[in-house]
C-alpha cells in the first residue's frame, strides 16, 4: 500500500470516527432530555497532523482544541479556521501568555489568578478581550492543576476585575478512574458550580461554558448538563497521542 493509500485510508476513518462521536452525542443528549445542538464537540488534536484537523473542519467540526502553545503556532497556519474556532485547553504557563494570547478564540486552562492575569495584561496589548474558562480539579487531585471547588467561586470574582479578559464557564478533567458512579459524582459537582456561579450575575462573568467530558466519559458528562465535550482519541486514535 503506497504512502497515499494509507493517508487516504486513515481521512476516512477520521471521517466516520467524527460522525460516529456525533451521533452518540446527540444520542447521550435525547437520553438526558437535552437538545442535541446545546452540546458542541471540540475536536482535540494533540500531535494530529494539519491534513487530518482540515479534514474534521470539512465534516463540519467547529471547535478543535490543542494543549501546546508551541503546537498552536506550528500548525495555525496550515489550518482552515475560516468556519473553525481554536481553543487552547492544556496547561499554560506564565512565560508563554505572549505568545498565545491573539491566536486562539479561547483559553480552556486558567488555572490562576496569575495566568488570568497575564492574559489580561497582554490582551490589552493588543486590543483585545480574551474569552477564558476556569479550570477546576474537581477530583482535588494533588497532580493536577486547577482551581479546588471550593475556592473557584471566589477565584472568579477576582479575575472578573481583570480587564482583557471575559470569563466564559469552567472546564475539567474528572479523575481517570473506573467508576461510573463516581465519575457521574465529579460531573453533578461541576454542573452545580457552574449554575451556583452563574446565579450570581457577577459582572464580566457570562457562565455560558461548561467544558467537560472526553473520549471515555463525554456520554456521563453530557447526561450532567456539559455544553462541550473534547474529544481526541476517538476520533484520531491513539496513535496521534503521546
Amino acid at each position: 500500500m503506497t504512502e497515499r493509500s494509507y493517508t487516504d485510508n486513515g481521512l476516512r476513518i477520521v471521517e466516520d470516527n467524527f460522525k460516529r462521536v456525533k451521533d452518540e452525542i446527540a444520542e447521550a443528549a435525547v437520553k438526558a432530555g437535552r437538545a442535541p445542538e446545546d452540546v458542541k464537540l471540540m475536536a482535540v488534536t494533540k500531535t494530529v497532523e494539519p491534513i487530518f484537523i482540515n479534514k474534521v473542519i470539512q465534516c463540519g467540526a467547529e471547535l478543535i482544541g490543542e494543549n501546546k502553545v508551541q503546537e498552536v503556532l506550528n500548525k495555525k497556519d496550515e489550518l482552515d479556521l475560516s468556519s473553525c474556532k481554536l481553543h487552547l485547553i492544556g496547561h499554560l504557563q506564565t512565560n508563554k501568555v505572549k505568545q498565545i494570547v491573539g491566536e486562539v478564540s479561547a483559553i480552556q486552562s486558567v488555572d490562576s489568578v496569575k495566568i488570568a492575569s497575564e492574559i489580561g495584561k497582554y490582551s490589552l496589548k493588543k486590543g483585545i478581550t480574551t474569552d477564558i474558562l476556569l479550570e477546576v480539579n474537581i477530583g482535588k487531585e494533588e497532580s493536577k492543576f486547577g482551581f479546588l471547588p471550593e475556592e473557584v467561586e471566589e477565584r472568579a470574582c477576582e479575575i472578573a476585575e481583570i480587564e482583557g479578559v471575559k470569563v466564559r464557564g469552567l472546564m475539567t478533567v474528572p479523575p481517570f478512574i473506573d467508576d461510573k458512579e463516581k465519575i457521574h459524582g465529579f460531573f453533578s459537582n461541576m454542573r452545580q458550580l457552574f449554575i451556583d456561579i452563574g446565579a450570581k450575575k457577577i459582572h464580566n462573568i457570562d457562565m455560558t461554558v461548561l467544558s467537560m467530558g472526553m473520549s471515555a466519559d463525554f456520554a456521563l458528562a453530557v447526561a450532567e448538563g456539559s455544553t462541550l465535550v473534547r474529544v481526541g482519541t476517538a476520533i484520531f486514535g491513539m496513535r496521534h497521542y503521546d
